[in-house]
């Protein structure tokens, strides 16, 4: 079977599975983390559509993505995951998955849900079935472990990596994911860090701005903030195709579960990077 390599073990992320956990134990526990280790029921909540959730290193965007890891847990188990992020290394396909094969981190190994990533790549031409885009990608990539901590081999995924991200396009693919997912319990992740490299209040004075229209689930009104307010979100083609999706399966709910920027973390406030993990609920 087909393995992809982690490509950012050591990097983004501790490259060893006792570090590893711990790292991913201490976003969970810490502040600004939800102070609370995920606990998954038996019965899965069906109000959960959609998640957004950062990709930078663990030690800054970790405590973020926890919060979204969270609230996936509290849903219950879940048998796939669509994880939709930005292409940063220009590689591939304008928009790319692939539908075989194993995905490998410190963890182990996740599956790529067969059968519905042929779905998905079926509901649209504007996907290509190919393997460079994600080679060397970290944006779906570093979401793994967190949902390997919560749902150990119980899961598999479908990855898709958008380097196209207009309006159009991520309305498709956000189509496209909605008719194959409807009925199937599974919960989508749009992969996106926010503003990047500005000082602290002027990243959160945009980010805020960008957060509050992909929280009313207006797709057209999110990209226009995102282009008129000139934020330098790296994923907001993913976001809206989540948002987009999410509002096709029922979803009319929406709570911005954490934000914090990389100067929350660090202290250095001159020139940050936005995180924020957030949720759409029927």
């Amino acid at each position: 079977m087909k393995l992809r390599k982690p490509a950012q073990a050591g990097s983004f992320y501790e490259d060893t599975e006792g570090a590893l956990r711990t790292q991913i134990q201490n976003c969970f526990l810490r502040p600004p983390g939800p102070c609370t280790m995920p606990s998954v029921p038996a019965e899965r909540d069906e109000q959960l559509v959609g998640l957004v959730a950062p990709h930078a290193g663990y030690m800054y965007s970790g405590p973020v993505a926890a919060h979204s890891y969270n609230r996936l847990a509290s849903s219950g188990p879940r048998r796939s995951i669509v994880i939709i992020g930005p292409n940063h290394t220009g590689l591939g396909s304008g928009v790319s998955t692939m539908t075989t094969g194993e995905w490998s981190t410190p963890l182990g190994e996740v599956k790529v849900d067969t059968e519905l990533a042929n779905e998905i790549t079926g509901n649209s031409s504007l996907i290509d079935v190919e393997d460079e885009a994600h080679k060397f990608e970290h944006s779906v990539e570093v979401q793994l472990p967190f949902l390997q901590f919560i749902y150990p081999r119980q899961f598999q995924f479908v990855p898709i990596c958008m380097m196209l991200q207009d309006l159009e396009t991520s309305k498709e693919i956000g189509e496209a994911v909605a008719k194959a997912v409807s009925g199937k319990g599974a919960v989508l992740i749009a992969s996106s860090d926010w503003t990047h490299y500005e000082p602290h209040d002027e990243a959160v004075r945009k980010d805020m701005e960008a957060l509050r229209a992909a929280m009313e689930m207006d797709p057209q009104k999110f990209q226009t903030t995102i282009e008129e307010k000139r934020v330098s979100a790296c994923g907001y083609g993913p976001v809206t195709a989540v948002i987009h999706a999410s509002r096709i399966l029922g979803a009319k709910n929406s709570q911005l579960l954490s934000y914090k920027t990389s100067g929350d973390i660090t202290g250095d406030k001159k020139a940050v990077v936005g995180y924020a993990s957030l949720s759409f609920t029927m």
